[in-house]
């Protein structure tokens, strides 16, 4: 038996996964790049707290703008992606990120969903969801 022959090939779930995982980081990446183009500063890429995730989390001067990035064949596909419950661990993570800021939570903040579909076309949504 030779070497190619004892590894495993990938599954086509794992093939998809990965295809998945690079399509995300791209349309992370190009929403990135629309709000730096209109001014707007990254202070970070896929933020991990205890609760979640944050796509993007981007200054607006003293104010920050969080961002849930959802990609799908269509803009209705992709904003029909993100639950409710998914909402509240991008508030919890948020209240996380905010400790350290300056003002705390006293810190203006937007929550924004950033659409992309299958063509790359993209669609920002601002103040698109707000706590509850």
């Amino acid at each position: 038996m030779t070497m190619i022959n004892a590894l495993p090939r990938p599954t086509a779930k794992r093939q998809r996964g990965r295809l998945a995982y690079h399509a995300g980081l791209a349309a992370e990446h190009r929403i990135a790049q629309d709000y730096e183009r209109r001014g707007f500063a990254v202070a970070r890429r896929r933020w991990r707290g205890r609760a979640g995730e944050i796509d993007l989390i981007l200054r607006d001067g003293a104010a920050l703008i969080f961002v849930e990035v959802k990609q799908s064949r269509d803009f209705a596909r992709a904003a029909e992606s993100l639950s409710k419950r998914q909402m509240q661990r991008i508030y919890q993570s948020a209240e996380e990120f905010l400790a350290g800021e300056p003002a705390g939570s006293l810190t203006e903040v937007r929550f924004d969903v950033a659409l992309v579909n299958g063509q790359g076309s993209t669609e920002i949504i601002e103040n698109a969801f707000g706590l509850s």
